[in-house]
Parts: C-alpha cells; structure tokens; sequence
C-alpha cells in the first residue's frame, strides 16, 4: 500500500508539472489596464488599480509626450480632436476619458501604482513625429521610473526597433525591453538584446516554432490581444509566458479548469 501511495503521489506530481510546461501557468497582463471593468476607461488610474485588485500580473499602458514634454497616459495620438504630441500637456490633461477621469499624467500613474507593489508595470512608448523626441521620451519614461521607484518592476515594449535600442540605454541594468512588430526571428530578437517577443497572436499562429526558439534562447513570448476563448487556449497549449487581454479575469477562470492538450 505504501509502494502504491508513493507511486499515486508521483504521478499526480507529474501531472502538475506537466500542466505547467504545457503552458498553464501562463501570466496574465491586462490590457490597457483592466478597462473593461464596470466604472473603468482605458489607460485610467482606475484601470490600473482594477488589474491590480484583480489579481493581473501586469498592467499595460501607452505613453506619449505632449508639446511641453510631459508625458502621458493614453493608447491613441488623438484625444477630443486634440493632437497629444503639438499640444500642451493643460490641454490634454483637461480630456475627460469615458469614466470621467481626466488623462493621466505618467507620474500619476506611477503614483497610483506605488499602491500595488505586486503589479508588473508593462510601459509602452508610442510613435514620437522624430529621432529625436524619440530618445527624449525613452529617457524621461526611465527617469519618471526611477524618481517613483518602480524601474524593478516595469518592462518596456515598442513597435520601434530604434526605439528599443534609446530605452536600452536609459533603462536601469537588466531591464526588459519587448519588441511588438513582429517582423524578427527569434535569433534577430536576441541579436539585438530584446527580452523577448510580443507579438500579436496572428504572428504565432502562422509561426508556432517561434515560441520554443525564442524560450530556448533565454527570451519570453508574451502574446496580444486575445480576448476569445479558442485563442486563450491556444496560448496555454503552446506554453507561452504571457497573455494580454481585454478579459483577464475570464482568462484566470479558465486557466483554473482547462486541461492543456498534450503535443
């Protein structure tokens, strides 16, 4: 009897790490923060504390410099008819977002996510009009990172392959920078430094093979915007390390009872 325990419990041990490898600890970043929460907007301050409180493990947010060279907090170049780049930061921090909050600044996002410790902060630098502003805004989003004390716990992403390389060089020691594209082999990827790849699940999808290769390499693989179910269970049985999502809670409560196919 005491042979068949030993042999039950190792393979229920197994089974678990099984589910594990085969990508069932996969994490989940919100995407936006968790906008899609009654009472939220996205890219709010209540969006991020949402995903915080719903237990994300990261929140995703997009930065832009205004006219004086603030930055802040909104997905889109536009905002009310208003173009956030040639514009000053009063005007744009006066826009109402659909909860009723006005645009963030990034320093009060950071603020507000002093208050979440546990949260990964998943910071991305949109399209500066230049080079040169370019490398301003990657250096000013290093700076704010490190004045609010969150730069060991926030990873950069860009579409921007230039843009990469201006966060690299002000980015702390060791941070991670993704890159969102989409256009790069993994072996590309690591030649140039990248924590890994975020790409949309369209690009995994024609490449499947990437996402070993890239893992075998030391990177990650995070995977956007899947919000459906089939696509969320296409990522956990491909084992990828990140989800972001529209819908992360209907991600951890399917990840609590799906059973990864086997390959």
């Amino acid at each position: 009897m005491k042979i068949k325990r030993i042999l039950l419990a190792a393979t229920a041990a197994f089974a678990t790490l099984s589910g594990l490898a085969a990508g069932n600890d996969v994490k989940v970043i919100a995407h936006r923060g968790y906008w899609t929460a009654p009472g939220s907007a996205q890219n709010s301050i209540d969006a991020l504390a949402k995903a915080a409180k719903a237990g994300c493990y990261g929140s995703e947010f997009d930065v832009w410099m205004t006219s004086d060279s603030v930055l802040v907090v909104n997905h889109d170049g536009w905002i009310n008819g208003y173009n956030v780049q040639v514009t000053p930061s009063e005007i744009i921090c006066a826009q109402k977002l659909e909860n009723g909050e006005t645009v963030p600044t990034l320093e009060q996002y950071f603020q507000e996510a002093q208050k979440y410790p546990n949260l990964r902060l998943i910071c991305e630098m949109k399209f500066p009009d230049s080079k040169y502003q370019e490398v301003k805004l990657a250096q000013k989003m290093c700076e704010l990172a490190k004045k609010y004390n969150v730069e060991d716990r926030i990873d950069y992403i860009t579409f921007s392959r230039d843009g990469m390389y201006s966060i690299k060089k002000f980015a702390h020691p060791g941070a991670e920078i993704y890159y969102l594209t989409g256009d790069f082999i993994p072996e590309q990827l690591k030649y140039m430094g990248a924590g890994g790849a975020d790409y949309g699940i369209w690009i995994f999808q024609k490449h499947p093979e990437w996402i070993k290769q890239i893992q075998d390499l030391g990177m990650k693989v995070n995977v956007w915007t899947v919000d459906d179910e089939a696509g969320m269970k296409w990522c956990i049985d491909h084992g990828v390390d990140f989800i972001t999502t529209n819908q992360p809670e209907r991600f951890m409560e399917l990840q609590k009872t799906y059973k990864p196919a086997s390959k």
